[in-house]
């Protein structure tokens, strides 16, 4: 005990470094790596870090071992940023979405290997779907879910892949490896994901990452509907339509520069 024994102030000190380290390390960091990078022993480290991850601030992979930041940290974010934040960027946004689609529309990130919702604008239409903030879904089966992990490098999908497993939602989920890794291989390609009755049958999503300047995604927009409402004609233009928003909000939130690539 006298090994992680330390003055609150000390202690307060040694969480903020920590989350400071935390964060500008994209492929996270063990007990040992933040231990040898603070001096600080690893009995004191790890007691920090167990705080911080119980209370949702931090992270740990299973397959990896390596702490990352948690959804909690985006929650201050959104609180301290006075300008910008995402959420804020990101609601007006959906919600032209909303108009231009006539489809809802999301707002996800991913959290320990699933997409969560952030945000929601709910479409007008008399077809509504069965969603809310703070749902979590599988990735490997919905297209928000796709598009957060397709830019992920392949060591960190695979720990979600292998962590998660690929559970048959429908018959057209995919549940082979190989083909689900092609799939997002795709994603990558086209710049957008598409979940065809893989999630729920009749439905179908559409879904663009927001990339930040390391071309990770820090996001992903997306609409649904029924497959009535997104037949191929519908579908391409929602594509199109999720792509520009997902620019628009990287844009505004400072990550990417206005270009007139499509």
């Amino acid at each position: 005990m006298n090994g992680t024994k330390q003055s609150p102030s000390t202690a307060v000190e040694r969480a903020i470094e920590i989350l400071e380290n935390i964060a500008q390390r994209e492929s996270g960091m063990t007990n040992s790596e933040i231990s040898r990078r603070l001096a600080i022993p690893k009995s004191s480290a790890s007691y920090i870090l167990r705080t911080l991850e119980n209370r949702g601030y931090l992270r740990r992979e299973r397959g990896t071992g390596k702490y990352k930041l948690g959804l909690k940290v985006l929650s201050l974010g959104r609180g301290a940023q006075t300008s910008v934040g995402l959420r804020d960027v990101a609601l007006p946004v959906l919600r032209r979405l909303v108009e231009l689609t006539g489809l809802t529309a999301h707002l996800a990130v991913l959290d320990d290997g699933e997409a969560v919702y952030l945000e929601k604008a709910e479409s007008l239409s008399f077809i509504r779907i069965d969603t809310w903030i703070g749902r979590r879904l599988d990735v490997h089966s919905t297209a928000v879910g796709k598009a957060l992990v397709a830019a992920l490098p392949q060591a960190e999908i695979e720990v979600i892949l292998n962590q998660r497993g690929l559970k048959k939602k429908t018959p057209k989920t995919i549940t082979v490896h190989a083909k689900l890794l092609r799939e997002l291989s795709k994603v990558r390609d086209q710049g957008y994901a598409l979940d065809d009755e893989e999630n729920n049958v009749g439905a179908r999503c559409v879904a663009a990452p927001v990339l930040d300047n390391f071309g990770r995604a820090v996001a992903a927009v997306g609409v649904g509907g029924t497959t009535t409402q997104m037949d191929k004609s519908a579908l391409t233009r929602a594509a199109r339509a999720v792509k520009e928003a997902a620019r628009e909000i990287a844009e505004q939130i400072g990550y990417r520069r206005k270009s007139s690539r499509q």
